[in-house]
C-alpha cells in the first residue's frame, strides 16, 4: 500500500522494519549476479526477479523497501552501451518495482531509493575503503544526476547508503539539496570508525540540524559494530537512527565467497530500538526469514520520542553488496 504518512512522521511514532539484502535474495531465486552492474543488471534484463525479491520481503514483514539502485549509475550503464535516457528510465524502474511490491500489502510500505557510493560503480571493492582521490566537488558532480533521476521517480526517501567516508557523505548531501525528497545517511563502518578511518562522532555530526536528513546510522557492517554505533548516532545527531548490518559473515574477495559464522541476531533489535534505532533491517546475507524474525521481535511501533529525543529531522540541542 502507498503510505498515507511521510516516513518522518511514521518514525516519530515508532520503529519500522527494513528489508534485507537484495542480492542474496536474487541469488536464492537463481539469478546470476556476476558482472560490474551486480543486481542493477536485472533492471534491464529481468525486472520480474527484482519485483519477486521485493515481494518476498513484503511478505516477511518489511515496511521499508530499498530499491535495486545501489550500483545503478549513468556511468555503469554506459559501459554496457546503455545511453543516458534509457539509464534514467532504469533508475525510475527501480522505484516503480519497489512500489509495485509495496502494493501487494494492505500495510503502509515506504520506498527508499538506493544511492550507493562512488566505489560501487567501480566494482572493485573501493566502496569499503573510500578516499578515491576525488574532491568533494567531483563526487557531488558524480552523484547529482542519479539523485535527480531517482527523485523524479517519486520515492519516499533517498537511502544514501554504505558511505565509506565523511567527504563522500558531504558530497551526497550537497547533491541531494533541493531535490524535494528526504534522505537518510548510512555509513559503512569497521571497528568504531568509518571505512576510511574517520571517527564516527565526526561522521554523525555532519547531519545534526540538517532538516532534509530524517535518519542517520550504519549499514553493511558487522552486527557488533552496528550495535556500538546506534547509541552514538542518536546522541550526536539527535535524529532517528537507521541500522541494517550484514549477517556477520566475512566476504573473501580473493575467493569470491563468504567466510565464518552468521552473527545477526534479531533479538538484538529491541536493544537497538531502545538506543534510538527507528529503521531496523539487514544488509548482505540477511534474507526474508531473518527479516520475519526481526519483525516479530520488534513489533510495529515503539514509544514516541524515545532515545533520540526529538521529532524526525530536528536536532534537540565487485562488491558483495547491492
Amino acid at each position: 500500500m502507498r503510505p498515507v504518512r511521510t516516513l518522518a512522521a511514521a518514525l516519530d511514532e515508532g520503529a519500522l522494519v527494513l528489508d534485507g539484502g537484495l542480492s542474496n535474495q536474487l541469488t536464492a531465486q537463481g539469478c546470476d549476479l556476476s558482472g560490474e552492474l551486480w543486481s542493477a543488471r536485472l533492471l534491464a534484463d529481468d525486472p520480474e526477479q527484482i519485483l519477486a525479491a521485493h515481494t518476498a520481503y513484503v511478505r516477511a514483514g518489511a515496511r521499508v523497501l530499498i530499491t535495486a539502485g545501489y550500483q545503478a549509475t549513468f556511468e555503469g550503464f554506459a559501459r554496457r552501451g546503455i545511453g543516458p535516457r534509457r539509464a534514467a528510465e532504469l533508475l525510475a524502474r527501480s522505484v516503480e518495482l519497489a512500489r509495485a511490491a509495496a502494493g501487494t500489502s494492505p500495510a503502509e510500505i515506504w520506498v527508499a531509493a538506493s544511492v550507493g557510493p562512488y566505489g560501487a560503480m567501480l566494482a572493485d571493492g573501493s566502496e569499503y575503503r573510500g578516499r578515491y582521490g576525488l574532491s568533494t566537488a567531483e563526487l557531488e558532480r558524480f552523484h547529482r544526476p542519479r539523485i535527480e533521476a531517482l527523485a523524479a521517480a517519486g520515492p519516499d526517501v533517498l537511502a544514501l547508503e554504505t558511505v565509506p567516508d565523511v567527504d563522500e557523505a558531504e558530497a551526497l548531501l550537497r547533491a541531494a539539496e533541493g531535490c524535494g525528497v528526504p534522505v537518510w545517511l548510512s555509513y559503512s563502518v569497521a571497528g568504531g570508525r568509518t571505512r576510511a578511518g574517520q571517527p564516527l562522532t565526526a561522521a554523525f555530526e555532519l547531519v545534526a540540524g540538517h532538516e532534509q536528513v530524517i535518519a542517520v546510522g550504519v549499514n553493511c557492517c558487522t552486527p557488533q559494530d552496528a550495535e556500538r554505533a546506534v547509541g552514538l548516532a542518536a546522541a550526536v545527531a539527535g535524529k532517528p537512527v537507521v541500522v541494517y548490518p550484514n549477517s556477520g559473515e566475512r566476504w573473501d574477495p580473493a575467493a569470491g565467497a563468504w567466510r565464518g559464522p552468521a552473527a545477526f541476531d534479531p533479538g538484538r533489535a529491541e536493544r537497538w530500538r531502545r538506543a534510538g534505532a527507528r529503521l531496523i533491517g539487514g544488509c548482505c546475507r540477511v534474507g526474508p526469514g531473518t527479516i520475519a524474525e526481526l519483525a516479530a521481535s520488534i513489533g510495529s511501533q515503539s514509544p514516541r520520542g524515545e532515545a533520540y529525543g526529538g521529532s524526525s529531522g530536528q536536532a534537540p540541542g565487485g562488491s558483495p553488496g547491492g
